[in-house]
């Protein structure tokens, strides 16, 4: 698989209302730079949620959404990047 980063990492908001969605990206790579399973939360641009997953510690997930989709996480520990992947 190749990564073409997008944007910059940074720790997810931890709020619905502060809420991003990485200047539209329709891939976001998710890693959890704790030790605990930290909960993200995929919602609409007006704050529907879509859904939730768990992230277990050191672990790396990617979501794909439609740009105007927004991304939070129930921690900071949780790190976002907009990307691209191929193959």
């Amino acid at each position: 698989m190749i990564i073409k980063l997008k944007g910059t990492q940074a720790a997810a908001p931890t709020g619905s209302g502060t809420a991003t969605n990485l200047s539209k990206a329709t891939c976001v790579r998710v890693f959890n730079s704790g030790t605990t399973v930290r909960l993200v939360t995929l919602e609409e641009s007006g704050g529907t949620d879509i859904g939730t997953m768990s992230v277990a510690g050191g672990a790396t997930e990617y979501i794909e959404k439609d740009p105007t989709d927004q991304v939070f996480a129930a921690h900071a520990e949780i790190l976002l990047a907009a990307v691209a992947l191929k193959g």
